[in-house]
């Protein structure tokens, strides 16, 4: 792989926007990226692994729950901090910025919002440091976006509760710690539950033969008679939208992280198409090649002022979650298109491992369809504009 020579583009200034914390949390996780990530990451995604030897690291950066207060190990960095670490991580690799993120929003988020104090204390710290981590069971062998259809249910014994179910496509869960689990109780309420590695019963296999998201580790939960003690419930908040609410965050995350994977992208293309030289001049005097160039450009600036926005609002808790559907959607739709433009600029060596273009394209084909899907999350907006539900 070639050396990692990105620059950042701030085509309309948006550094102006951002403070000095903010800009110092970005280029910290920019530099980490570069001397840590960049160098080993195509190695890892060409043998299907994830690099554990990051996870240090990747804690040391903010990785893990920025935003969590710093009395449970977190930074209490803001959402705008959240989402730039997101979009340097994502720059160099979705699978390993899933990790991250699952880690902060489905994980930490969850006991922090959820749990009670006991919770808080015993889980987060570890977790801020990647001493333990962490996955989310929502999404079922038959049950993807429509999660409220769950059959994974937990059963009142008593001193305890009985867990039965299954969970797939789950993000860090060969080596994951801990699990936090949705099922449904005997009235079929969903629940969360906080599920530890060793209890009698719970598996995960791994994932194989993904042609995305290589360098994550992926896999299944499956719960057979799982003993959960019963402190383990996370009693603050219950029903379908207390994961929704973890979702929030993530897609959040997802929103900034996209724009990472559009500006390498951009970046590698338009150092290229500078370079190359065919017909006795760069490629990047053509027309047509300055006709993407210009077109992603507009679209990566288009979306960091959609999402800064976004950040903005969610600092002042007043970002919905249809406003976080309407980005998430637009940006990694815009991060896939900008990946297929700029692999075709590079021609046959778009498609080598020597450069990252065509890893972010595959990794983005499971992006646009994880957390929420690029069509649901057009429904979730169609709905917030017309009043009228259009899922069935």
């Amino acid at each position: 792989m070639k050396p990692d020579l990105f620059q950042s583009p701030d085509y309309y200034l948006l550094d102006d926007l951002l403070t000095e914390e903010h800009k110092l949390v970005r280029d910290s996780a920019r530099a980490w990226v570069k001397k840590e990530v960049s160098p080993i990451i195509e190695e890892y995604a060409q043998k299907a692994e994830f690099p554990k030897q990051i996870i240090k690291g990747l804690g040391e950066i903010g990785g893990f729950g920025p935003y969590i207060p710093e009395e449970y190990g977190g930074a209490g960095l803001d959402q705008i901090s959240y989402g730039l670490i997101m979009q340097e991580i994502e720059r160099g690799d979705s699978g390993v910025r899933s990790t991250s993120s699952v880690q902060s929003s489905l994980v930490m988020y969850p006991i922090w919002k959820y749990g009670n104090e006991e919770q808080r204390v015993k889980y987060l710290p570890k977790l801020a440091t990647g001493e333990y981590m962490g996955c989310f069971g929502l999404t079922e062998p038959n049950y993807g976006s429509d999660p409220g259809s769950m059959i994974t249910n937990f059963k009142d014994m008593g001193d305890h509760y009985l867990l039965n179910g299954a969970k797939m496509w789950i993000s860090n869960a060969p080596f994951a710690d801990i699990a936090i689990v949705w099922a449904k109780n005997e009235e079929g309420r969903i629940h969360g539950l906080i599920v530890e590695r060793g209890m009698e019963g719970f598996t995960t296999p791994e994932t194989h033969n993904k042609w995305s998201l290589r360098a994550s580790s992926t896999g299944e939960l499956i719960f057979d008679n799982v003993k959960v003690p019963k402190e383990n419930l996370l009693p603050n908040k219950s029903g379908l939208g207390a994961p929704l609410g973890c979702l929030d965050s993530a897609r959040y995350g997802i929103a900034w992280g996209a724009i990472g994977a559009a500006m390498d992208c951009y970046d590698t293309a338009l150092r290229y198409a500078k370079e190359r030289i065919q017909f006795d001049k760069p490629i990047a005097g053509t027309q047509l090649q300055q006709k993407k160039l210009a077109e992603m450009i507009t679209e990566i600036t288009k979306a960091q002022l959609l999402t800064w926005r976004l950040g903005v609002l969610r600092n002042e808790g007043k970002a919905t979650t249809a406003q976080i559907s309407m980005a998430k959607r637009n940006n990694v739709d815009m991060a896939i298109h900008i990946a297929r433009e700029a692999r075709q600029m590079l021609g046959g060596m778009g498609i080598t491992g020597e450069y990252s273009i065509m890893r972010h394209m595959m990794n983005l084909e499971s992006v646009i369809t994880y957390e929420g899907t690029h069509d649901i999350h057009l429904l979730i907006t169609g709905m917030d504009i017309t009043g009228i539900p259009a899922f069935k």
